[in-house]
């Protein structure tokens, strides 16, 4: 099974990846955001397409191949569930990284946690962001991004614990804990 966990920054990802992978047995956090840093690190400004050129690894061509490439890996070497947490809003990006993972693993399921822009802001400002960095940056175009219907199923974090998160998720893959 692949849990995709998606969200803007600051709407609860990590944190219930971290603790539904530590509740669910042969599970293992897969977070593409690594590769992302990789892939920045490894390809230098002058190599990228005049396109890559940007402050976001996700507009690196390869970023979405690497991230459903390592996943079939992982899955086929380890054998486990993954639990994908990500800030996934570009179009091109999610359709080809939701297929990719369905092609994986046809036991796959999105989840894209949300919460209103002034919940966001002020977890980012409790877990040390700094106050209008990327981040904060980011807020208005996934909030806005994450009201369409391609971005389903929504949970709505504002007033939620992260064990209701973990629930709610585990009621809609028919697992338990």
């Amino acid at each position: 099974m692949i849990i995709m966990l998606n969200g803007a920054f600051g709407a609860g990802k990590t944190t219930t990846a971290e603790r539904l992978h530590r509740s669910l047995p042969d599970s293992m956090i897969f977070d593409p955001e690594e590769i992302g840093c990789m892939l920045r690190k490894l390809i230098p400004e002058e190599v990228r397409a005049v396109e890559e050129r940007t402050d976001d690894f996700q507009d690196l061509a390869l970023w979405r191949i690497v991230t459903v490439q390592i996943a079939a890996e992982l899955k086929q070497h380890y054998n486990k569930h993954l639990i994908v947490p990500m800030t996934i809003y570009k179009q091109l990006n999610f359709d080809y990284i939701c297929y990719g993972f369905k092609a994986i693993d046809p036991d796959c399921y999105h989840f894209c946690l949300t919460a209103s822009a002034e919940t966001l802001y002020k977890r980012l400002t409790q877990r040390g962001d700094a106050i209008g960095g990327w981040s904060f940056q980011r807020v208005e175009t996934c909030v806005r991004a994450f009201e369409s219907s391609r971005f389903e199923e929504k949970i709505v974090t504002d007033a939620m614990t992260t064990e209701e998160i973990i629930h709610h998720i585990l009621a809609k893959t028919s697992l338990s804990i």
